[in-house]
């Protein structure tokens, strides 16, 4: 654990963490905000899975974009006009509900499209903050486990808001995504960094390999999380227990921050394309057996070891990441990773939301599984690709 304080003593890297943290906030709340919203103006499951869905893709298509623009501008300007356009749509969706439904697309994807690229901005400036290579992986590994607070702390805020109403919870999503925001973009780093040269091509980071088969491992493993997100909603619901949801989000979440606190705290060997296949395979099992949907406290059990796997999972692609991305691209690469997260979540909240109409509670849960297999297949088929040197020569010849 000396890593973990060594780290976040040096200047300015708690403060960066925490407000990271808080901007990101709406991430873990965004989804359960809307579906809980939809469902109390009267909305079908259907409806409600499809319109976290599209927040979902959204963000998912936004990512990638700003964080281009980023790499390109700096952090401030990009990271607070978009903190507050994401805002004014969770704003006007809280305002319209779902009807007029164009109105309600138009307030998603302006939510979701706009959301700050946050994460993938802290881990471009964790080099220029740390003090060499081994606090660098100290800090992918705990903030891979401390943003497994989002998805705890997110859906209770969501869950006690929505007591008073869902508009309140829609509200509080983009209050956050703004507060947090502002405390990294005034801290200096933020306003000082700038991004490497990069080559002149429209493909940016996706021009390697390795990292296209890691993205979209990535994204299966996205589509357990949106079928989770919407699941539990139904078990709530079929149980007579409001505060379920919430219950068996943060259950998952707590057992992915005590694995990425495990996995971070010691050194490993090897590669991390090496280790990857087998933290994909782990968490693919630690899904299967959502779909028996049994009582609660043994449910709470199943939900704490279905995420005991996927901050050590995120925590060994950021390292591939950082690998893999060419040169000045490094900022985009990282949105990418949140955007192929993002749209296999909203494909899977759309697929958990059919299953729910068509299979019930089990139904709702059964693509968790699915998700977590394609994603160790895709790793296992593109085993080649995510080696280092080999993508890096792969991408130097595709440059010149």
């Amino acid at each position: 654990m000396r890593g973990y304080v060594v780290f976040l003593r040096r200047p300015f890297a708690a403060r960066l963490l925490g407000g990271t943290l808080l901007g990101r906030l709406p991430n873990g709340m965004g989804m359960l905000a809307v579906v809980l919203h939809i469902r109390a103006d009267d909305g079908g499951y259907t409806l409600a899975g499809t319109l976290a869905a599209i927040l979902g893709l959204a963000t998912a298509a936004g990512q990638p974009v700003l964080g281009r623009v980023m790499d390109r501008f700096g952090q401030p300007p990009v990271l607070l006009p978009a903190a507050c356009a994401s805002a004014a749509g969770f704003g006007l969706l809280a305002a319209v509900g779902a009807d007029p439904l164009p109105v309600a697309v138009i307030a998603v994807v302006l939510a979701g499209f706009a959301t700050p690229p946050l994460e993938a901005g802290l881990r471009a400036l964790w080099p220029d903050v740390l003090d060499g290579q081994e606090q660098v992986d100290a800090a992918y590994a705990l903030d891979a486990a401390s943003q497994e607070i989002l998805f705890t702390v997110g859906p209770l805020i969501v869950v006690a808001a929505a007591v008073l109403n869902t508009e309140a919870a829609l509200l509080l999503t983009g209050a956050f995504g703004i507060t947090g925001t502002l405390v990294v973009t005034l801290s200096r780093p933020s306003r000082r960094w700038t991004g490497e040269p990069r080559a002149a091509d429209w493909a940016g980071p996706l021009r390697s390999p390795g990292l296209r088969i890691l993205l979209l491992s990535l994204a299966c493993a996205g589509i357990a999380l949106g079928v989770y997100a919407v699941a539990v909603v139904a078990y709530a619901e079929r149980s007579g227990r409001d505060l379920a949801s919430g219950l068996l989000l943060a259950c998952m979440a707590g057992g992915a921050f005590a694995g990425g606190i495990v996995y971070g705290a010691r050194p490993w060997a090897g590669e991390p394309h090496r280790r990857l296949p087998w933290l994909l395979a782990a968490l693919a099992v630690g899904y299967l057996p959502l779909v028996l949907a049994p009582s609660l406290p043994v449910m709470s059990v199943l939900a704490f070891a279905s995420g005991v796997f996927l901050a050590p999972v995120l925590a060994c692609s950021f390292a591939l990441v950082d690998r893999l991305a060419p040169s000045g691209t490094v900022t985009e690469a990282f949105a990418w990773v949140v955007a192929a997260v993002g749209a296999g979540a909203s494909l899977g909240s759309f697929v958990s939301g059919v299953g729910q109409d068509a299979g019930g509670v089990p139904g709702a849960f059964a693509g968790a599984g699915v998700g977590g297999v394609l994603a160790l297949v895709l790793c296992l088929a593109g085993a080649r690709t995510l080696r280092p040197r080999a993508a890096k020569a792969v991408t130097a010849e595709a440059a010149t």
